[in-house]
Parts: structure tokens; sequence; C-alpha cells
């Protein structure tokens, strides 16, 4: 693949850093994204993903798919030449792994009624 038609992404955390840039081709997919992210988290952040499932990337205000790829996520290629396109890269746990953290409370609840009869 020719060097131009290569994308330049960048990838801004949480603190305000950033994770790259990297040249991306546009047939590279979301997903494929995700799992750079994960690899490339920086180990001293008190927040990192586990996988690339706990990666939400956001592009001009847009949460981008997992099966999209870089050319279908409508970004401004055209507008910035040879310029660095950034994402934003926010670390959410996945659903199923938020339900099995939640505390279960151990002791079991009594039914106490607190009707009076008069």
């Amino acid at each position: 693949m020719p060097e131009e038609d290569l994308v330049e992404l960048k990838f801004r955390l949480y603190d305000g850093s950033d994770i790259g840039p990297f040249r991306y081709s546009p047939a590279a997919t979301v997903a494929m994204l995700k799992e750079r992210v994960v690899t490339e988290w920086p180990k001293d952040k008190k927040i990192a993903p586990k996988s690339g499932n706990d990666v939400k990337l956001i592009s001009a205000g847009k949460i981008l798919e997992n099966n999209k790829t870089v050319g279908q996520c409508n970004m401004p290629f055209g507008e910035l030449p040879k310029g660095v396109i950034t994402m934003h890269a926010v670390v959410q746990p996945s659903l199923a792994k938020a339900k099995t953290e939640k505390k279960v409370d151990d002791a079991p609840k009594k039914n106490i009624c607190s009707c009076s009869i008069l």
C-alpha cells in the first residue's frame, strides 16, 4: 500500500496524555485499533483496560463500532492533509463483568411485617 494512503491516528486518554501517533491502512478495523490501544496503554495509569472490549473509541463525537473500518468512520481525511487524527479512548468495563462484581449481601433478608392491627 502506498505510504500516502495510510492514515495517521493518535489516541487521547482520560488524563490528556496520548498514545501514538501510528499509521493505519483505511481497511484496518476499529477492533484492531482497540487492541493496539490496549497493548500500548501506559502501565503507570490507575485505570487500564483489560481487553479491547473495555475500550470505547470516539471520533468526531461518535462512538466507533468494532466492525467498521477506519475508512468507513467518516473521518475528515481531506480536511487534514498529512495531519494526525485524534480519537478519544475511554475505558468502560464490559457490562457482564460489572454485573458479576456487584456486592452481594451475605445476610439473608428478613421479611418483617410492619402492619398494626387495631
